[in-house]
Protein backbone atom coordinates (compact mmCIF):
# COMPACT_ATOMS: atom_id res chain seq x y z
CA UNK A 1 0.00 0.00 0.00
CA UNK A 2 2.71 2.60 1.06
CA UNK A 3 4.65 1.95 -2.92
CA UNK A 4 1.51 1.94 -4.50
CA UNK A 5 0.98 5.58 -2.64
CA UNK A 6 4.53 6.56 -3.05
CA UNK A 7 4.99 6.28 -6.84
CA UNK A 8 2.26 8.97 -7.69
CA UNK A 9 4.43 11.40 -5.48
CA UNK A 10 7.59 10.39 -7.02
CA UNK A 11 6.43 10.84 -10.24
CA UNK A 12 4.66 14.34 -9.78
CA UNK A 13 7.72 15.16 -7.66
CA UNK A 14 10.25 14.27 -10.36
CA UNK A 15 7.99 15.88 -13.16
CA UNK A 16 7.84 19.25 -11.21
CA UNK A 17 11.37 19.52 -11.60
CA UNK A 18 11.51 17.82 -14.93
CA UNK A 19 12.72 20.85 -16.56
CA UNK A 20 14.88 22.14 -13.75
CA UNK A 21 17.32 18.95 -13.27
CA UNK A 22 18.52 16.86 -15.89
CA UNK A 23 20.06 14.36 -13.19
CA UNK A 24 16.75 13.89 -11.68
CA UNK A 25 14.96 13.14 -15.22
CA UNK A 26 17.96 10.91 -15.75
CA UNK A 27 17.33 9.03 -12.05
CA UNK A 28 13.97 9.02 -12.72
CA UNK A 29 14.10 6.82 -15.66
CA UNK A 30 16.28 4.40 -13.37
CA UNK A 31 13.79 4.66 -11.01
CA UNK A 32 10.60 4.21 -12.65
CA UNK A 33 11.43 2.64 -16.55
CA UNK A 34 8.08 2.05 -17.41
CA UNK A 35 7.14 5.78 -16.75
CA UNK A 36 10.51 6.72 -19.02
CA UNK A 37 7.69 7.89 -22.01
CA UNK A 38 6.73 10.49 -19.60
CA UNK A 39 10.50 12.20 -19.62
CA UNK A 40 11.38 13.46 -23.08
CA UNK A 41 14.54 15.06 -22.59
CA UNK A 42 16.51 17.01 -25.05
CA UNK A 43 20.24 17.02 -24.20
CA UNK A 44 22.06 20.14 -23.66
CA UNK A 45 24.43 18.08 -26.69
CA UNK A 46 22.07 18.06 -29.05
CA UNK A 47 23.70 19.41 -32.70
CA UNK A 48 20.30 21.54 -33.12
CA UNK A 49 20.40 23.15 -29.58
CA UNK A 50 24.38 23.16 -30.11
CA UNK A 51 24.55 25.36 -33.10
CA UNK A 52 21.62 27.80 -31.52
CA UNK A 53 24.10 28.25 -28.53
CA UNK A 54 27.13 28.32 -30.95
CA UNK A 55 25.71 31.17 -32.80
CA UNK A 56 24.61 33.20 -29.44
CA UNK A 57 28.10 32.87 -28.07
CA UNK A 58 30.14 34.02 -31.14
CA UNK A 59 27.82 37.20 -31.10
CA UNK A 60 27.76 37.73 -27.42
CA UNK A 61 30.38 37.26 -24.59
CA UNK A 62 28.01 36.04 -21.38
CA UNK A 63 26.48 33.91 -24.01
CA UNK A 64 30.31 32.67 -25.03
CA UNK A 65 31.04 31.98 -21.32
CA UNK A 66 27.70 29.79 -20.96
CA UNK A 67 28.60 28.06 -23.99
CA UNK A 68 31.99 27.50 -22.63
CA UNK A 69 31.15 26.10 -19.78
CA UNK A 70 28.36 23.69 -20.80
CA UNK A 71 31.21 21.44 -22.77
CA UNK A 72 34.12 22.34 -20.74
CA UNK A 73 33.43 19.12 -18.69
CA UNK A 74 32.60 16.97 -21.54
CA UNK A 75 34.57 14.42 -21.46
CA UNK A 76 33.06 11.38 -23.75
CA UNK A 77 33.92 11.00 -27.24
CA UNK A 78 30.55 12.32 -29.75
CA UNK A 79 32.89 13.39 -32.52
CA UNK A 80 30.55 16.56 -33.18
CA UNK A 81 30.27 17.32 -29.26
CA UNK A 82 33.91 17.51 -29.51
CA UNK A 83 33.86 20.03 -32.20
CA UNK A 84 31.40 22.55 -30.57
CA UNK A 85 33.45 22.06 -27.43
CA UNK A 86 36.57 23.04 -29.59
CA UNK A 87 34.24 26.18 -30.63
CA UNK A 88 33.90 26.89 -27.63
CA UNK A 89 37.37 26.66 -26.67
CA UNK A 90 38.38 29.35 -29.51
CA UNK A 91 35.87 31.25 -28.39
CA UNK A 92 36.89 31.33 -24.95
CA UNK A 93 40.00 32.47 -26.23
CA UNK A 94 38.87 35.36 -28.31
CA UNK A 95 36.95 37.11 -24.17
CA UNK A 96 39.86 35.84 -22.29
CA UNK A 97 42.79 38.16 -21.03
CA UNK A 98 46.19 38.48 -23.73
CA UNK A 99 47.92 35.92 -20.56
CA UNK A 100 45.83 33.06 -21.55
CA UNK A 101 44.16 33.19 -25.54
CA UNK A 102 46.81 30.99 -26.51
CA UNK A 103 46.27 28.51 -24.44
CA UNK A 104 42.48 28.51 -25.07
CA UNK A 105 43.44 28.61 -28.73
CA UNK A 106 46.06 25.13 -28.67
CA UNK A 107 43.24 23.71 -26.77
CA UNK A 108 40.87 24.15 -29.31
CA UNK A 109 42.82 23.14 -31.69
CA UNK A 110 43.94 19.74 -30.15
CA UNK A 111 40.17 19.09 -29.44
CA UNK A 112 38.88 19.70 -33.04
CA UNK A 113 41.84 17.26 -34.05
CA UNK A 114 40.35 14.57 -31.81
CA UNK A 115 37.02 15.46 -33.45
CA UNK A 116 38.37 15.08 -37.03
CA UNK A 117 39.97 12.06 -36.14
CA UNK A 118 36.72 10.53 -34.88
CA UNK A 119 34.72 11.87 -38.24
CA UNK A 120 37.01 13.12 -40.93
CA UNK A 121 34.08 13.33 -43.25
CA UNK A 122 31.81 14.99 -40.89
CA UNK A 123 30.92 18.23 -42.86
CA UNK A 124 29.74 20.22 -39.89
CA UNK A 125 33.01 19.29 -37.87
CA UNK A 126 34.75 20.33 -40.62
CA UNK A 127 32.98 23.76 -41.10
CA UNK A 128 33.04 24.31 -37.22
CA UNK A 129 37.01 23.92 -37.21
CA UNK A 130 37.23 26.06 -40.56
CA UNK A 131 35.02 28.65 -39.42
CA UNK A 132 37.84 28.74 -36.55
CA UNK A 133 40.71 28.49 -38.28
CA UNK A 134 40.17 30.88 -41.03
CA UNK A 135 39.61 33.41 -38.01
CA UNK A 136 43.27 32.93 -36.40
CA UNK A 137 46.22 35.19 -37.30
CA UNK A 138 48.25 33.42 -39.39
CA UNK A 139 51.53 34.02 -37.29
CA UNK A 140 49.93 31.40 -34.72
CA UNK A 141 50.61 28.97 -37.37
CA UNK A 142 47.15 26.94 -35.94
CA UNK A 143 45.70 27.52 -38.94
CA UNK A 144 46.96 24.80 -41.18
CA UNK A 145 43.44 23.32 -42.06
CA UNK A 146 42.07 25.98 -43.91
CA UNK A 147 42.61 25.27 -47.30
CA UNK A 148 41.70 21.54 -46.87
CA UNK A 149 38.61 22.46 -44.78
CA UNK A 150 37.60 24.78 -47.27
CA UNK A 151 38.11 22.72 -50.53
CA UNK A 152 36.13 19.83 -48.49
CA UNK A 153 33.33 22.00 -47.59
CA UNK A 154 32.96 23.56 -51.35
CA UNK A 155 32.54 20.03 -51.89
CA UNK A 156 29.95 18.96 -49.71
CA UNK A 157 27.39 22.33 -50.22
CA UNK A 158 27.61 21.39 -53.78
CA UNK A 159 26.82 17.93 -53.11
CA UNK A 160 23.67 18.82 -51.38
CA UNK A 161 21.06 17.07 -50.01
CA UNK A 162 24.04 14.36 -50.08
CA UNK A 163 26.88 15.85 -48.16
CA UNK A 164 25.06 14.71 -44.87
CA UNK A 165 24.52 18.23 -43.87
CA UNK A 166 21.41 19.10 -42.70
CA UNK A 167 19.58 21.93 -44.57
CA UNK A 168 20.19 24.04 -41.69
CA UNK A 169 23.75 23.50 -41.86
CA UNK A 170 23.78 23.60 -45.25
CA UNK A 171 22.57 27.29 -45.31
CA UNK A 172 25.46 27.98 -42.80
CA UNK A 173 28.24 26.78 -44.45
CA UNK A 174 26.94 28.00 -48.19
CA UNK A 175 26.46 31.45 -46.58
CA UNK A 176 29.70 31.57 -44.54
CA UNK A 177 31.43 30.65 -47.37
CA UNK A 178 29.88 32.97 -49.98
CA UNK A 179 29.54 36.31 -47.38
CA UNK A 180 33.40 35.63 -46.17
CA UNK A 181 34.50 35.61 -49.73
CA UNK A 182 36.32 31.94 -49.12
CA UNK A 183 34.90 31.13 -52.37
CA UNK A 184 35.50 32.89 -55.94
CA UNK A 185 32.57 34.46 -58.03
CA UNK A 186 32.25 31.17 -59.99
CA UNK A 187 32.02 28.76 -57.14
CA UNK A 188 29.95 31.29 -55.17
CA UNK A 189 27.26 30.99 -58.64
CA UNK A 190 27.90 27.32 -58.13
CA UNK A 191 26.31 27.03 -55.01
CA UNK A 192 23.87 29.46 -55.65
CA UNK A 193 22.34 26.84 -57.77
CA UNK A 194 22.22 24.46 -55.02
CA UNK A 195 18.75 24.19 -54.15
CA UNK A 196 17.96 23.46 -50.14
CA UNK A 197 14.65 21.82 -49.60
Amino acid sequence: MRKSLLMPCLLLAITSNALTSKHLILESRLILPHQSFIFTFMSPYNPAALRRQYEQAAANKEAGEKFYNLLHDYKANDAIVLAYKAASEAIKARDASMLNKLTYVQQAAHTFEQAVALDPTNAEIRFLRFSVESNLPAFLGLSKHVDEDKAFLLAAALQHPRSGLDEEAFRTVRGFLVSRKHVSEAQAEQLAQVKSS
